[in-house]
């Protein structure tokens, strides 16, 4: 790409930022809450997955990984978007945007990717229980979660170096609060057809076609499950399930509407509104909807938190916290499903 030659737009000014200092105070406020509920949910899961050992098994490691994407995902945005909500000049560079835009494309494409992966260990785990000790090993899982990245961040280039390759109008403004496509492709001249076919190929790619793969995968469960003759194994098999299916609706609802429709219907005030839906939202969903049901990972989480509370307190005298925290998460009160 040729930067010089951008017609005379060297920045890009977001304008869906407030004006009001009282109101942009009040988001940085909101907007850092979230962040550091996310920050948090997800680290405890990682160092969860990572130092108890009853949790290295696929479906625990794709979680792990699921959560750690989830973390470079919002940096790639989140901390610029507090930066902007108290400071005048709420603007970008070019290669600033397009590299704000490689990461959490890339980032997001990859999410789904490992959506896909996740759903292809519950359909083996449940359809041949007997042969997934076999068929899902760590090193399989490993290379699952690195194709994910690569497939996501490959997609993304392309699509960045497409869409920063067409000519932009002189308008500096973007209706939003980041480098999104939806909202950038607004600013580019003479968008025909042949540009927002090549801009929706790539969101089929990362998008429709992961979700064609998650809908393939349950149809397969769905099928084992119903022949199964006790309602309660039916039941439980189900429950294996529903944390992931309830963060596959919200992943790939938010971003089906923002990525799988023509230009023309785009409008400022929704899509932002469902932007930071999927931005914020989802992440800071993802570890309470595996969490909440799941014994185990809250045991764990339980134990990561008594150590972290008694390696602060071992000098002092509040050891009663570590012990509340152990006691409310024991690990031999858990069962060992994901529902």
């Amino acid at each position: 790409m040729n930067w010089e030659n951008q017609s005379v737009l060297t920045d890009l000014v977001f304008l869906a930022y407030p004006s009001c200092p009282e109101l942009s105070v009040l988001s940085f406020f909101g907007v850092s809450l979230v962040y550091a509920l996310i920050i948090t949910g997800n680290v405890l899961i990682v160092l969860s997955v990572q130092t108890e050992a009853r949790l290295h098994t696929p479906m625990y490691y794709f979680l792990g990984s699921l959560s750690g994407i989830e973390i470079c995902y919002t940096a790639a945005v989140v901390p610029h978007i507090l930066a902007n909500t108290l400071r005048s000049e709420k603007g970008i560079t070019l290669l600033g945007c397009a590299t704000q835009m490689v990461f959490f494309i890339g980032l997001g494409s990859a999410d789904c990717l490992l959506l896909a992966a996740m759903a292809y260990d519950r359909y083996v785990a449940i359809c041949h229980p007997l042969q997934y000790p076999l068929i899902m090993t760590l090193t399989l899982c490993a290379r699952l979660v690195v194709a994910s990245g690569i497939l996501g961040f490959l997609l993304s280039l392309q699509l960045v170096a497409f869409i920063f390759s067409l000519p932009f109008c002189h308008a500096r403004g973007i209706q939003h609060f980041f480098c999104d496509v939806p909202p950038v492709m607004q600013l580019v001249c003479a968008s025909g057809p042949a540009h927002e076919q090549s801009v929706l190929v790539a969101a089929t790619l990362a998008i429709a076609v992961p979700f064609f793969l998650i809908t393939v995968s349950y149809a397969f469960i769905a099928a084992a499950v119903l022949r199964v003759q006790s309602a309660a194994g039916r039941c439980r098999a189900f429950s294996t399930c529903s944390s992931h299916l309830t963060v596959v609706l919200l992943q790939y609802g938010g971003c089906a509407f923002m990525y799988l429709r023509p230009s023309p219907s785009y409008r400022a005030g929704r899509d932002q509104f469902i932007s930071l839906l999927y931005t914020l939202g989802t992440p800071l969903l993802n570890p309470l909807i595996y969490t909440l049901r799941n014994s185990e990972m809250k045991g764990a989480i339980g134990k990561v938190l008594a150590r972290s509370c008694f390696s602060h307190n071992r000098g002092g005298h509040h050891l009663a916290g570590c012990s509340l925290v152990t006691g409310n998460a024991h690990p031999h009160a858990a069962s060992s499903s994901l529902s």
